[in-house]
């Protein structure tokens, strides 16, 4: 049983903060909620010095910019961290200084690119962590002390493994592709969605083009500021599908805007006329590309990269996706550049490579 102390009183919190001014690196984890609002609501922050572990609760009315200020002064250590980044950089306003991902470093290693917390604390150190609240909602208080031992035990061996995992990188000569893939994470623009952009987020639209294209663009957009300004979750709004439909079938009335199978009467009567003037106007005209399916010297192309990618992944031992997944090598065919195959280490291990075949 991990041992913990709860953290819900403001002069705990400055207490904390300033004690962790002392220490180069800390493990670092979140709970939080999604399921009802556009933003994640965050409910617990779980850290980890190595000799204490401390759970500290948002929700106690807690300023936890003190916190934050020391957190970011030290080398923040994760697991499969981008989620903890977003939440993290919604309350904080800015992101950690330092970062170092167990997830990222053990793929690294061979271990499978998703590889979980428990499943790599158990390859490390032989420990059976149990998963008996993963669906836990953690925006209830009081809290059960079985929710905060759960919780704790997600940063007790993280320092461990980083460690662990270092020196295990270290040896490989790869601690450096560990510490750059752990960097691009704490790039801002993966955790801010510009509504002109949520287009990019809609499955479906990228085949679209011309005026579809364009009405999807708006719809997007438009359901995007509304679920921001609501804090609701974007299918609430409208579905995912129900937005295609409307960009491919542009009901003209009020009646067939209605008709379209799966549009809430709520929107219908509140956003309805809204909505009419988005689908048979758009305030402007898309100048998306749609996706076209490769031809037989592209599949050939594609199939020539994999070979390769699967061929020097197997030298490092990796996963393929690793270096390179399929769909950034489809992208690398169709003529883009700015990819991460090309850069950092995947530059020099197969990147080079790659762009030597594409050019010939």
């Amino acid at each position: 049983m991990t041992k913990f102390e709860y953290i819900d009183r403001p002069g705990a919190v400055l207490e904390l903060a300033k004690a962790l001014q002392e220490y180069p690196a800390v493990a670092l984890d979140t709970e939080f909620m999604r399921e009802r609002t556009y933003y994640p609501q965050l409910c617990l922050v779980q850290i980890s010095t190595g000799s204490n572990v401390f759970c500290v609760d948002p929700l106690a009315d807690l300023d936890l910019n003190p916190l934050w200020q020391s957190l970011f002064n030290c080398e923040l250590v994760v697991h499969s961290g981008r989620q903890d980044l977003e939440v993290i950089y919604l309350s904080a306003r800015q992101m950690p200084g330092n970062l170092f991902d167990t997830q990222v470093a053990a793929a690294l290693l061979g271990e499978a690119p998703q590889i979980g917390y428990a499943n790599l604390v158990n390859r490390l150190f032989s420990i059976e962590l149990p998963k008996s609240h993963t669906r836990a909602d953690w925006s209830i208080r009081p809290l059960k002390e079985s929710f905060l031992e759960y919780a704790a035990e997600d940063v007790e061996y993280l320092l461990e493994a980083q460690e662990k995992l270092v020196s295990e990188l270290g040896h490989a000569d790869r601690l450096e592709w560990a510490r750059e893939d752990s960097r691009a994470l704490l790039d801002p623009a993966l955790y801010v969605i510009e509504p002109a952009k949520a287009i990019d987020r809609l499955r479906g639209a990228r085949s679209f083009d011309g005026i579809s294209r364009s009405i999807a663009e708006s719809l997007a957009e438009w359901r995007e500021i509304r679920a921001e300004s609501s804090n609701r979750p974007r299918q609430w709004i409208i579905k995912d599908a129900v937005l295609l439909q409307l960009a491919t079938q542009r009901p003209s009335t009020l009646s067939e805007l209605g008709a379209t199978p799966g549009m809430p009467p709520a929107t219908l009567r509140k956003q309805g006329e809204v909505l009419l003037q988005l689908i048979n106007d758009p305030p402007r005209r898309s100048s998306h590309q749609p996706f076209e399916r490769p031809g037989e010297a592209e599949k050939a192309m594609l199939r020539s990269l994999s070979s390769v990618v699967a061929k020097l992944a197997a030298e490092l031992g990796i996963a393929p996706e690793i270096i390179a997944p399929r769909k950034e090598l489809a992208d690398a065919v169709a003529g883009q550049r700015n990819l991460r195959v090309f850069s950092g280490w995947r530059q020099k291990v197969a990147g080079e490579r790659l762009l030597e075949i594409l050019e010939r």
